[in-house]
C-alpha cells in the first residue's frame, strides 16, 4: 500500500521519523556515497520531509550536504523543548542539530546545528541517545565504542573504550537500566557494559550465537526483559534478559538477506520492522517462544538499510518509511493488513 515515493541524490542508509507531538510528520533521511578515486571522499545528506497521507504526498522541506552519514537518530521527547537530530559521520564526527520552525512541523523548518565534537579518526557507524536525551553512545569502525554528555551546547566525551576487534556495527542504551549499554560487532560479538564501572566492566558477552556480525540491537519499550539482536547471518534472535548474566537466546527467525535494522513499534507489543538488506523489508509479529512474518515489502530494487514506523497511536494499518542503498530511494507505505496483536 504504498504513499509515496521519492528519489534521493545520494545513497539512502537511514530514516526516522520525529518522535515529538508538534512534529510527528517530520521524516529525516540520510545518505552516504563513497567517491572513489585517487582521493576517495565521504560524501552525505540530510534531509526533512513532510508526509502527508491524506494527499498522499511527500514534501521536501530542508536539504542539506553533509559529510557520509552512517545513522541518525532524533532525541526522545522527554529530554528536550525542541527535538535534536544526533548524526554519526564517516569523518568521525558526531553531530548535533536542532529542529526548527512553525509548530504544524510544515512552515519554515530547517536544522540548524548545535555542537559537534570529532571522535575519533575511525568513522562513527551508530548511535543512540539514553532515554534522559543526556547522553550519546557511539559505535566506531575501530571497534571502539564512546559515551558523550550532550549539553546545551557542546559534547563532551565522558568514558571510550575498545569494546570489540572489528566494527562496531550497533550500540544501544539499555532503556530500562540507562547504565547498561549494549554493542555488537562484526567480531560477532554481543555484549553488555556496565557504565558505573570506569573502564566499563563486562556484564555479558555471546560469541558463538551469531554466525556472522551482529548489526542491531533493540531493547522492547514494552517488556524490560525482552531484546532483540539482528546479524549479518540473516536471523532476527529474540533474547530473554531475566537473567542479565546469562541471557537467553529463546526465539530466531530466519529473514533472508542479513538483518540491518529492526524497530519495534513504538505502540503496539510485539510488532517488529526490519530491514534485510538483500531480501526487502518485513513486519514480524513475536509473541512468547514464537516469531512469525506478516508481511514483506519488496518494492525497493537495492539493498534495504533504513527503516522506521511513524509515531502515531491506534493505528491497525501503520504508517512505514523504508529506504535502500544504491537505488537512492525512500518509500512511504502502510502495512496491506489491520495488525491487531
Amino acid at each position: 500500500m504504498d504513499v509515496a515515493h521519492w528519489y534521493l541524490k545520494g545513497n539512502a542508509d537511514a530514516v526516522e521519523f520525529c518522535p515529538y507531538d508538534s512534529y510527528l510528520n517530520v521524516l529525516a533521511v540520510s545518505t552516504y556515497t563513497l567517491q572513489e578515486g585517487s582521493q576517495p571522499s565521504r560524501q552525505g545528506s540530510i534531509s526533512l520531509f513532510n508526509v502527508d497521507v491524506d494527499t498522499p504526498h511527500l514534501d521536501l522541506l530542508f536539504s542539506e550536504e553533509t559529510a557520509g552519514i552512517f545513522d541518525i537518530k532524533w532525541s526522545p521527547p522527554q529530554g528536550h523543548v525542541n527535538p535534536l537530530l544526533a548524526q554519526a559521520d564517516a569523518d568521525g564526527y558526531l553531530r548535533i542539530k536542532m529542529l526548527e520552525g512553525c509548530c504544524n512541523g510544515v512552515e519554515g523548518v530547517n536544522l540548524k546545528e548545535m555542537s559537534n565534537e570529532k571522535m575519533s579518526n575511525s568513522m562513527c557507524l551508530y548511535l543512540d541517545w539514553n532515554p534522559s536525551a543526556t547522553c550519546i553512545t557511539v559505535g566506531l569502525s575501530d571497534g571502539s565504542v564512546s559515551i558523550v554528555s550532550v549539553l546545551e551546547s557542546k559534547l563532551e566525551i565522558q568514558q571510550e573504550w575498545k569494546a570489540h576487534d572489528f566494527e562496531v556495527w550497533t550500540t544501544s542504551f539499555d532503556t530500562h537500566q540507562p547504565n547498561l549499554v549494549y554493542t555488537g560487532s562484526d567480531d560477532c560479538k554481543f555484549s553488555c557494559w556496565d557504565l558505573r564501572d570506569r573502564p566499563p566492566n563486562v556484564v555479558f558477552q555471546s560469541s558463538k550465537v551469531h554466525k556472522m556480525g551482529v548489526t542491531c540491537i533493540e531493547k522492547s519499550p514494552h517488556d524490560p526483559n525482552i531484546l532483540l539482536t539482528g546479524s549479518y547471518d540473516e536471523f532476527l534472535r529474540v533474547w530473554d534478559l531475566r537473567s542479565i548474566s546469562k541471557p537467553l537466546n529463546n526465539t530466531s527467525i530466519g529473514l533472508g538477506g542479513g538483518v540491518w535494522r529492526v524497530k519495534h513499534h513504538p505502540f503496539i507489543p510485539g510488532l517488529v520492522l526490519a530491514a534485510c538488506m538483500h531480501n526487502g523489508f518485513a513486519i514480524v509479529a513475536i509473541k512468547d517462544d514464537n516469531a512469525q512474518v506478516l508481511e514483506t515489502y519488496n518494492k525497493h530494487d537495492s539493498l534495504a538499510y533504513g527503516a522506521d514506523w511513524q509515531k502515531v497511536e491506534a493505528n491497525h494499518k501503520p504508517l512505514v518509511a523504508t529506504c535502500s542503498f544504491y537505488d537512492k530511494h525512500l518509500r512511504v507505505w502502510r502495512s496491506a493488513n489491520d495488525i491487531i496483536l
